[in-house]
């Protein structure tokens, strides 16, 4: 089936640099959207961090403007960008964009349709909404941590992924932007989004949370088929040390791998807590017995949900994963060619060929500026004073 630029025509103006707000943009950017970043001038300091070249799918889809916010007439230069725009993301924390007089009520005013994204961490308001914080915080305050299998010394393990950055904080924005765009259709209406990261943790943790709400059972490492009390749920060296994950909740799926195995004894015993140590003890041996790569080619089609645990090295290389085109390739001038993770979520256009890194220098501010009404010698001035770059 062919995929097309579903978010073509929506124009998205994203004031962040890295984190969930770039996230997002970049999930936009890759349904079709023309996205925006906007960044200071060399004037006011660089972007907060900078990312890698090939950070954030290395620029895919993005256009570039540089504009001093803090300037009367960077402000006005970003208006009238926000007058023609479907979606503003910030990530400024919280009250800085009213301070800078681009906040959501200062761009109603020049469009009222406008859909206004705010990320931050804790939210815009309540106790704790002037805390920095990072992903580890973010999954700490929702519970994530405490209910993954702790570490050597005891404590909450560090997750191998920015969950919270990427799933309860960009997925997030990127789906609350959408319903709002298809809420705008409806009436017309722009609205604001106040986005927290630690309440998309919230989301994630919801079965455990609600679980604990409604029975008083508090969730921990091990307490139930998904935290670990299984041993049909759980992760099991190979011979050759290398690792196999094995998921067999259904009994069917759990009597295959007992059968595959040599141990048809535990197949009435499956949720037995007497005896999983037991159970576990044996599938370890038996893992033992072969390569991780022999378990997985005889296990995997016969419906035990065994797979093996890929480093990054490896799954770049996984025949499953690039049949589905689930890699593509970019290019920059300074460091070659390189390989990417192509735009994989359903519905997202594919590239058509490498996608081209452009230089860090290069905007195209005077492009967007004069796109939205101003004057080609209103823009020189500004570039001139170092209001623009």
């Amino acid at each position: 089936m062919s995929e097309r630029a579903v978010l073509k025509g929506i124009r998205v103006l994203d004031l962040s640099s890295v984190g969930p707000a770039s996230r997002c943009s970049s999930i936009l950017a890759d349904y079709g959207a023309t996205v925006i970043k906007i960044g200071p001038t060399a004037a006011r300091g660089a972007v907060q961090i900078q990312p890698p070249f090939y950070a954030y799918s290395a620029g895919r889809g993005l256009k570039r403007a540089r504009i001093d916010l803090k300037a009367d007439q960077g402000k006005e230069a970003f208006l009238r960008l926000a007058a023609g725009a479907d979606v503003i993301i910030e990530s400024f924390r919280p009250g800085v964009v009213g301070r800078l007089g681009i906040g959501y009520e200062d761009i109603k005013k020049v469009n009222g349709a406008i859909v206004y994204c705010s990320t931050s961490g804790y939210g815009q308001n309540g106790p704790y909404s002037k805390w920095a914080g990072h992903d580890i915080n973010y999954l700490a305050l929702g519970g994530f941590l405490d209910c993954s299998s702790p570490r050597g010394d005891g404590g909450p393990p560090i997750p191998g992924a920015t969950v919270a950055d990427s799933a309860a904080g960009g997925m997030q924005a990127a789906t609350a932007i959408l319903a709002a765009l298809v809420g705008r259709n409806a009436d017309g209406e722009g609205t604001y989004l106040d986005v927290s990261v630690a309440e998309g943790v919230l989301s994630l943790m919801y079965l455990h949370i609600d679980k604990y709400l409604a029975t008083g059972s508090r969730p921990a490492p091990g307490y139930d088929v998904l935290t670990g009390r299984y041993a049909y749920y759980d992760l099991y060296p190979a011979r050759d040390g290398k690792w196999l994950a094995v998921g067999a909740i259904e009994p069917a799926f759990f009597a295959n791998l007992c059968k595959a195995l040599g141990c048809e004894k535990w197949i009435p015993r499956q949720n037995d807590d007497d005896c999983q140590q037991e159970i576990r003890d044996d599938f370890k041996a038996a893992f033992g017995q072969r390569d991780r790569d022999d378990w997985v080619a005889r296990l995997a089609p016969a419906d035990t949900c065994v797979t093996a645990v890929y480093s990054v090295d490896e799954l770049v290389e996984d025949e499953h994963f690039v049949a589905r085109g689930a890699f593509g390739e970019a290019e920059d001038a300074e460091h070659g060619r390189f390989g990417q993770v192509a735009p994989v979520f359903a519905g997202a256009a594919k590239p058509q060929g490498p996608h081209l890194v452009r230089e860090g220098a290069a905007t195209d501010t005077d492009e967007l500026l004069a796109q939205a009404g101003l004057a080609e010698a209103d823009i020189k001035r500004m570039r001139d004073a170092g209001v623009i770059a």
